[in-house]
Parts: C-alpha cells; structure tokens; sequence
C-alpha cells in the first residue's frame, strides 16, 4: 500500500509540472512531441529527417533524453538546431521535472516546434506526462508486429504511430498489415505512418501531416 502511495505522490508532482510546462508551451504558440520506443527504432534518424524536410519551414529545437552521453545531441547539432541534452544517469524515462529544466533553456521566441526525443523503453515512459501535445510512438519493423500487444500502455496513450525501417520488411518476421491491425486493437484512433530514413518513404507524409497540425495550432 505505500508503494502506491508513493507512486502516487510521484506521478502527481509529475502531472502539476507537465502541467505548468503545457501552459508555458501554449502562451508561447509552441507545438510539443513526445517520441518514445525502443532502443534502435531510429528515433534521432526520423528526427534529423524531419528536420532536414521542415528546414526553412518550421522552426524547430529538440531536447534529447539518454542513459547516458550526448552522441544523439551531437548529431542534431550538426544540423544547426537548438538542443538540449538531459543524461539521466541510468533512468528510463523523462520525467517533467527533467523537461522542464531542459525546456527553460531555450529561446521560446525562436521556436515552433518542440521534439522531446524521450529514453529508449517502451514501458516506463508510457506514464509520464511531459507537457506535450501528443505522444508519438515509433516502432521499427525489426522488432515484429507483437510489439503494440506485448506494451498496450504505450499505444494506448499514443497519438501517432510511426511504422519505421519499412524497407527491411522483406528481410524481417514482420507483418505491415498486422502490425497496425495489433496496433489498432489496442488504440483504434491511432493515426498511423509508414516510414524509411534511409530511402526518405513515407517522411513527406509525415512532416506534412506534422506541419498541417502547427498551422491549426
């Protein structure tokens, strides 16, 4: 009973925190997202397209989460972007507070959208709010289309669903069509993209879609 009063007590300070992060990120007209998956998915691959396909268009600054070194933050530098690097020492997950401290670095003026790159795990991040507009969970055709039934938490409480590395499917296990009919089971309002950083399919259709939602904003 006192672990869950603990957790309790955990997660709530992490919600207040989200919470003051979601409305500095609103008074600013900035549009935040959450990337979360498991190691290897190519997150900082999907994130170094888009920024290469919204350069000029959007602007766009990263905080980037990991066990441990900054090698993620280096590459995203490289490209000339604003980045944050939160090394968490062996957690993980981001937690708001974390966020938050790495958010309060940046020039809000110069920015339109946020990516959190969150820790490679596709169970702890599941339940931490960040104060993001939406959580995008990216899944790599490596890793079999069971993934969204063996972690449900983490598709349930995802937005977006990106279908990675599609053009290693005729070398993979995996199954497109049941991959998002597992996927859908869970979550039947998952938007779902098919992805390749390495021949550039489906990245159009996803930094479009992604432009589409600041412009509502």
């Amino acid at each position: 009973m006192s672990r869950l009063t603990i957790e309790r007590k955990v997660l709530e300070k992490n919600d207040a925190i989200a919470n003051d992060i979601r409305s500095s990120l609103k008074e600013n007209n900035i549009f935040a997202i959450n990337l979360v998956s498991s190691p290897g998915s190519g997150k900082t691959s999907l994130v170094e397209k888009t920024i290469e396909f919204a350069k000029g268009r959007i602007k766009i600054a990263v905080i980037e989460g990991d066990v441990q070194t900054d090698l993620d933050a280096q590459r995203i530098e490289a490209l000339n972007i604003p980045v944050i690097q939160i090394v968490t020492n062996g957690a993980c997950h981001l937690e708001a507070g974390l966020v938050r401290d790495a958010y309060y670095q940046l020039n809000k003026d110069t920015i339109e959208l946020l990516i959190i790159e969150n820790v490679g795990n596709l169970v702890c991040p599941s339940g931490y709010d960040l104060g993001e507009e939406l959580k995008v969970v990216i899944l790599s055709t490596t890793e079999g289309d069971d993934k969204p039934l063996k972690y449900p938490a983490m598709f349930r409480n995802s937005s977006i669903l990106i279908i990675n590395k599609i053009d290693l499917v005729p070398y993979t296990h995996c199954s497109l069509e049941k991959l998002r009919s597992n996927a859908l089971s869970i979550n039947p309002a998952l938007i779902i993209f098919e992805t390749s950083c390495t021949t550039g399919e489906g990245i159009d259709l996803w930094c479009n879609w992604l432009e589409s939602q600041l412009k509502h904003q």
